[in-house]
């Protein structure tokens, strides 16, 4: 069976192809509710009509570039286009309508930006300030203006109500065709036999199917509102606003047309906008066009679409066009139809479901066959073949209807909705435990990872920096809580080149909220450095308005530094001056000359290169993250020209303590334990890294640390013997992540989960089996690689993941044992006994209670079992595992043959045994076989919760639901028994016949305790 599923039910984690996914839909034969059986799959006709939706959206731009191009030669011989402004939009005190202001920005329409003023121009008639953003003293304002141009959603389809779920479990094929056998049964029962009496059949299975859609239509609603949490979640994105003045963070679904809008490398563009002021904006619009050449913005280009990436540079933007006036909404309004792609664990349970059901319907017609000529050779031996008795014309029905049953039981339809509803449970948990799925495939992966390729700051470490040691001007300094004193040691020269320097080259700002407090935006890394600047006595926004930028490098992992060049008035003239910060012995290689202890400028020479060299290394050996800070006076440059990469003049050098979280060091080494290997891969110093390493317990003795510049000059050949041993890459660009990734999924065939919060590890998420994206410090183009969103960055959170990604998948394996076991037994024992005695034990009504047991109400109990600690001390199923394994086979076909024996025992000698006669014999007897076969499911159901473990009661107390259903299906067996006899075929059982039914089933867990010592 493994290998039939593996060849045609087999699709990946991510990136499956559109063939695969059509593949096995096509091979996918006996399903009685499509609705429901493909409820959480892609809906691969949206997918095509948004791919289809994203090529007319690359022509649209491309003719808009070439008019724009045109416009710019043109742009003085063209009249003004005539446009009128409507008497609503005047009479709200704006100047321009939604719909002319999206025309201007989607088509790149130059003219009518020039018509308009301008991005002056249309902030004046938007009401709005390029400085100040929106005023907010007036709400009603801003209502009006959202009524006006709209909200910043784009439409969803709405929520399903229960009503919905009902309806879809009733599209059962099989229920339906009960439901008409109910119909017939009731009509001929009643011409027959009278009202209530020929009623009682077709009451009993029409209850039965009520009971069956009702139950399955719950379990799917309460599915249906976990998704529907996790979705909101998901929709949690933030971005930096400027309203009244302040700089805010806020959603971006509240964002309204004139909104000032701060964007960094990493951030999705909100909303349609344009460019007010920036450097360096490079924009990827691959999301929104597929085109994946970068599109450069500036004042001359200044259109910014909702959707796209920000892939270097940072810059102000202005909101001109929200939601689903938006390319980006209409697109995504139709993505979010298509839906997620299948997990590979329901694509494979699709296909056991396929082959027993094919296997249940051959079974369910020969079953059918038989009954029908034992029934007709009974009639010829009476010679009354051709004289049909009300009776008899419901004895056929009830055949045909036990024919159906045997379908309906026998398809287990409700195996790759178990695995929805474990992943669902599991999601939403994982939620309560600071990790947002963003994929369901990834639930499931992660519980088969043997590799962890983590980050070091904020995952590893607590991302909460502060400077505590420097080396200004040649002298190392305690710095922690004396900033104040620090200031009077450094020569005033030095000190104002110092402020200057971290005041101006810096991704963050100083600023004060509405609430007059002053408050430090950006990383933490530069609020590290920005404390460092306040408390040596400098003010950020005097040091800003006393110089102009010029030109702006953000960092990048991949320079390892960032960059600026200010123009200052100094001796009644102007001076150009650049500054640089970054990776300390990349930005000391850049350096000739330094600030010496009396605060002059002298040449950088060995001994004194040396000097900080081993400073450099004395701060990263005490874990402490190192940073140069150096300068460069130009004699001319043009913002068109890169920053120099040489001939500067060192500062001083910064050493950035962030302690280790606590609990990392444990976390290790239970991954250890479980067989995960934990490797970190960092952008630091090595020597930084490998203490921080040490201190976590992921370098060990023999285990090799090694800089990314080093790694990517090996060979394959020297790779293949490195790669095991590495166990910490420091100085590593996102290549080296991608590419050490890539050779331990294809070469060494592990299962690799990558942490990371920056937009260059996107290509390293996007290739991980599981990509781990920072809530907190991570971008939006990282989180939209990603998997799984860690939502506090805690490395032992990517633990918890791994430990919930093994209980799904042993929750679903537990599951399908328990269900295949009844499958098994229900097939054979109403087969074999229509083949032998020409009549089933098992009833339509009954064999419908069975499969509620074995399909929705099993799947509560099983698949929502929580994680225990044992779990991490197994080792990861990789890669290559089996999931359907022999031990499951051997517990299925050792319980399904204790089952068979046990009721073919009953039907040979149960009359015998229990002293049974009289007309009611028979229906006695098949109660007992019924309440046996309960019984045992009951049981089997308690030691399917562990399928190696003897002890299967340990931590049964701490999963109420599994309690629950346990009881819930004892009482209502108890109900059906004793109470509901005419409807469901039963008779009340005496007290010896109870126990006797209760020893049964019980004697099946000692059974399977027997053969779990079986090794396989």
């Amino acid at each position: 069976m493994e290998s039939y599923l593996n060849e045609n039910f087999d699709v990946k984690a991510k990136h499956s192809s559109e063939e695969a996914l059509e593949k096995w839909r096509n091979l996918c034969g006996v399903v009685k509710n499509p609705k429901r059986r493909f409820r959480f799959t892609a809906n691969l006709s949206k997918r095509y009509e948004a791919a289809a939706m994203r090529r007319t959206n690359q022509e649209k731009l491309r003719i808009a570039v070439l008019v724009s191009k045109a416009a710019f030669q043109f742009i003085s011989g063209v009249s003004p286009s005539d446009y009128t402004v409507p008497e609503e939009v005047k009479s709200a005190g704006f100047n321009i309508c939604a719909d002319e202001l999206g025309s201007i920005v989607e088509t790149h329409d130059v003219k009518k930006l020039n018509f308009h003023g301008g991005v002056n121009g249309l902030s004046d008639k938007l009401k709005t300030s390029p400085t100040e953003g929106l005023s907010t003293t007036d709400s009603s304002h801003l209502s009006q203006r959202q009524n006006l141009f709209g909200i910043n959603k784009f439409a969803e389809s709405q929520p399903k109500s229960f009503l919905i779920f009902l309806w879809e479990a009733l599209q059962d094929m099989t229920l339906m065709i009960l439901a008409v056998c109910a119909f017939v049964s009731l009509i001929v029962g009643i011409a027959t036999e009278g009202w209530p009496r020929g009623s009682h059949d077709g009451l009993g299975i029409a209850a039965s199917i009520l009971l069956v859609v009702f139950v399955t239509a719950t379990s799917d609603y309460r599915q249906s509102l976990q998704f529907r949490d996790l979705d909101k979640e998901k929709k949690k994105i933030t971005v930096h606003v400027t309203r009244s003045g302040f700089r805010q963070k806020m959603s971006i679904y509240e964002l309204l047309p004139g909104d000032v809008v701060h964007l960094g490398i990493g951030d999705q563009v909100p909303a349609d906008g344009l460019f007010l002021s920036g450097f360096s904006v490079v924009i990827d619009e691959s999301s929104l066009t597929g085109e994946s050449e970068p599109v450069m913005v500036n004042a001359e280009n200044p259109f910014l679409l909702s959707g796209t990436k920000v892939q270097d540079g940072s810059c102000k933007m202005m909101v001109t066009t929200v939601g689903m006036r938006t390319q980006w909404g209409k697109l995504m309004a139709t993505l979010t139809e298509g839906g997620d792609d299948e997990t590979p664990l329901q694509v494979k349970l699709n296909g056991v479901a396929t082959i027993i059901g094919k296997i249940g319907l051959f079974f369910a017609v020969v079953t059918f066959a038989v009954l029908v000529q034992g029934m007709f050779m009974r009639k010829v031996s009476l010679g009354s073949q051709w004289i049909w008795s009300g009776d008899e014309a419901l004895e056929l029905l009830e055949y045909f209807a036990i024919a159906v049953t045997i379908v309906v039981v026998a398809v287990p339809e409700g195996l790759p909705l178990a695995v929805t509803l474990s992943l669902a449970f599991a999601m939403k948990k994982m939620m309560n435990d600071k990790a947002l799925v963003r994929h369901l495939a990834a639930c499931e992966t992660m519980g088969s990872a043997t590799t962890i390729c983590s980050d070091k700051t904020g995952t590893l470490t607590t991302n909460h920096m502060t400077v505590v040691k420097s080396c200004i001007c040649m002298s190392v300094q305690d710095v922690a809580n004396r900033g104040s004193t620090l200031q009077t040691e450094i020569p005033e020269s030095a000190l104002k080149l110092l402020i200057q320097s971290i005041f101006n080259n810096t991704g963050g700002e100083v600023v004060v909220n509405k609430h007059g407090k002053t408050e430090i935006l950006g990383s933490p890394t530069e609020t590290a450095i920005l404390e460092l600047g306040l408390s040596l006595g400098g003010e950020f926004q005097e040091e800003r308005k006393s110089c102009r930028l010029v030109k702006v490098e953000p960092f990048n992992s991949t320079k390892k530094r960032m960059g600026v060049v200010i123009e200052l008035e100094e001796g009644g003239g102007s001076l150009l001056r650049a500054h640089t910060k970054g990776a300390s012995e990349i930005v000391l290689a850049a350096c000739d000359k330094v600030v010496n202890s009396s605060g002059d400028v002298v040449p950088l020479d060995e001994e004194s290169f040396n000097y900080l060299n081993v400073t450099i290394n004395d701060f990263a050996n005490e874990a402490l993250r190192t940073l140069c800070l150096a300068y460069m006076d130009l004699d001319s440059f043009s913002a068109d020209e890169p920053i120099p990469a040489s001939g500067f003049t060192l500062v001083g050098i910064v050493g950035i303590k962030d302690p280790v979280r606590p609990g990392v060091k444990e976390s290790v080494e239970l991954c250890r334990r479980a067989g995960i290997t934990v490797r970190m891969v960092t952008g630091d110093n090595i020597n930084t890294a490998k203490a921080i390493a040490r201190e976590c317990g992921i370098l060990t003795d023999d285990g090799l640390a090694i800089e990314g510049p080093v790694f990517r000059e090996k060979s394959q050949e020297e790779l293949l013997e490195l790669i095991p041993k590495i166990q910490v890459m420091a100085r590593s660009s996102p290549m080296d992540k991608h590419t050490l990734v890539k050779q331990l999924r294809t070469t060494f065939d592990e299962v690799v989960a990558v942490t990371g919060d920056g937009t260059n590890d996107a290509p390293a998420l996007h290739e991980a089996d599981i990509g781990l994206a920072m809530g907190i410090a991570g971008t939006e183009v990282a989180k939209e690689s990603a998997d799984v969103i860690i939502l506090d960055d805690n490395f032992s959170t990517i633990v918890t993941v791994a430990k919930w990604g093994r209980s799904v998948y042993v929750n679903i394996q537990k599951f399908v044992q328990f269900q295949l076991t009844v499958n098994v037994v229900a097939l054979v024992v109403n087969f074999s006994s229509a083949c032998l005695t020409g009549s089933a034990p098992l009833t339509a009504v009954q064999l419908l209670w069975v499969n509620m047991i074995m399909d929705t109400l099993g799947a509560l109990a099983l698949a929502t079992e929580p994680p225990n600690n044992e779990l991490m001390k197994r080792l990861p199923v990789g890669r290559r595992g089996n999931f359907i394994t022999n031990a499951m086979w051997r517990n299925i076909l050792g319980q399904s043959v204790y089952q068979f024996v046990v009721i073919w025992f009953l039907q040979a000698k149960g009359k015998s045994v229990f002293g049974l006669d009289g007309p009611d014999s028979t229906l006695m007897l098949n109660t007992l076989i019924f309440n046996c076969f309960v019984f045992c499911q009951v049981f089997n159901e308690i030691s399917s919760r562990e399928m190696e473990e003897i002890n299967v009661f340990k931590g049964i107390l701490d999963n109420y639901v599994f309690v629950v259903v346990i009881g819930a299906t004892v009482f209502f067996q108890i109900i059906i028994i004793e109470f509901l006899g005419t409807f469901a075929s039963t008779t009340p059982l005496t007290l010896v016949q109870w126990m006797f039914s209760i020893f049964i089933g019980f004697l099946g867990m000692p059974i399977a305790a027997g053969l779990k010592t079986i090794p396989v």
